[in-house]
C-alpha cells in the first residue's frame, strides 16, 4: 500500500515521457506508486530506459489500442492502490517538492477533498504569462468552470474516493474530458490552491489533441446538459450551467453557419430555444 497513486497516461510521446517520470523519482515525498498506462504506442515507449532504472517504482501497462486518454487514465486509477490519486500528463514536469507539499497542505486542510498548485507555462520553450482569466483560484469555483477549465490535471492531487464517486473521465470525451469532470466535482466540492509554482505545463507540440481540428465547446455543451439532466445542481447552478450552455450554443451554431452546415446549425439553434425557455 501506499499513500499516493500516480498516474501517467501516454501515447506516442518516447521523448517527453521520460521527462515527466523522472520529475517523478525526484520527488522529496516517497510514498508513492507510480502508474504508466500506455494508449498503444507505436513508437518505443515501452523500451525506454527509466522503466528499468525504477522497476520496483513503476508499474507500466500497455493498451492493446489507443482508446485515449480517459480511458488511460480511468484504467491507471482502476489499478492503484493509495488514498490519494496525482495525475501527470507525460508532456509536463512536476517541481521537486510537489507532491511533499500538496500533502502536508491537505493535513492542514482536512476539509478539501481536492487540490491543485500554481503553474509555469512553457510553449515553444519559452515561458509565457497565462492570461489573467486562467489565473488559479480557490474554494467553489462552479460558476468559472463552466466558462473554461480551471483546473489542470497534471496540477491536481485528490481523494480516490471523490474520484470514483464522481464518475471519473467521461470515455466517450476524445476532448474536454477534464472540463466534464471538473464541473461534476466543483457543482459540489471546493478546491483548494496551493498558491506555488509546483507544475511546469507545456505547450505548443502538435500532439496535443486541443491542436486538432475537433471542436471542443461541442463537448463542453455536452457536458453541460449531462450535468442539467442529473439533477444534482442547485437552483442558481442551474441557472448558471443554462447561461453558459447557450453562450456557447450560440457561438457554435453561429460558427456552423459561416461554413454553410444548416443541419449542425438548426440543431445547436434548437438547443439555444431549448434552455432559454
Amino acid at each position: 500500500m501506499c499513500l499516493i497513486s500516480i498516474i501517467i497516461p501516454t501515447f506516442n510521446r518516447e521523448k517527453l515521457l521520460e521527462r515527466a517520470i523522472k520529475s517523478v523519482m525526484l520527488q522529496t515525498f516517497k510514498d508513492f506508486e507510480c502508474i504508466v498506462i500506455d494508449d498503444g504506442s507505436t513508437d518505443h515507449t515501452e523500451s525506454l530506459p527509466v522503466f528499468k532504472n525504477y522497476v520496483s517504482k513503476i508499474k507500466y501497462l500497455k493498451l492493446s489500442s489507443n482508446s485515449g486518454v480517459s480511458k488511460a487514465r480511468n484504467t491507471g486509477v482502476a489499478l492503484s492502490k493509495g488514498q490519494w490519486i496525482a495525475f501527470l500528463d507525460s508532456d509536463d514536469e512536476w517541481k521537486p517538492q510537489k507532491l511533499e507539499k500538496q500533502i502536508i497542505w491537505h493535513k492542514q486542510h482536512p476539509d478539501y477533498l481536492i487540490s491543485q498548485s500554481k503553474e509555469i507555462w512553457i510553449r515553444k520553450d519559452k515561458r509565457v504569462n497565462p492570461p489573467k482569466t486562467h489565473e488559479k483560484i480557490e474554494g467553489y469555483i462552479f460558476n468559472e468552470s463552466l466558462k473554461r477549465c480551471m483546473i489542470t490535471p497534471s496540477s491536481v492531487m485528490m481523494l480516490r474516493k471523490l474520484f470514483i464517486d464522481s464518475g471519473g473521465f467521461n470515455e466517450n470525451f476524445p476532448v474536454c474530458e477534464d472540463y466534464d469532470l471538473w464541473l461534476r466535482i466543483t457543482c459540489k466540492y471546493k478546491i483548494g490552491l496551493i498558491k506555488e509554482y509546483l507544475l511546469t505545463r507545456y505547450s505548443g507540440h502538435l500532439d496535443q489533441l486541443s491542436s486538432s481540428m475537433i471542436i471542443p465547446d461541442k463537448f463542453r455543451i455536452k457536458s453541460i446538459i449531462d450535468l442539467l439532466n442529473c439533477n444534482v445542481l442547485n437552483q442558481e447552478q442551474m441557472q448558471e450551467a443554462k447561461k453558459e450552455l447557450i453562450r456557447k450554443a450560440n457561438i457554435v451554431a453561429n460558427g456552423y453557419k459561416k461554413r454553410g452546415n444548416l443541419i449542425e446549425y438548426e440543431r445547436y439553434s434548437e438547443i439555444i430555444k431549448q434552455y432559454s425557455q
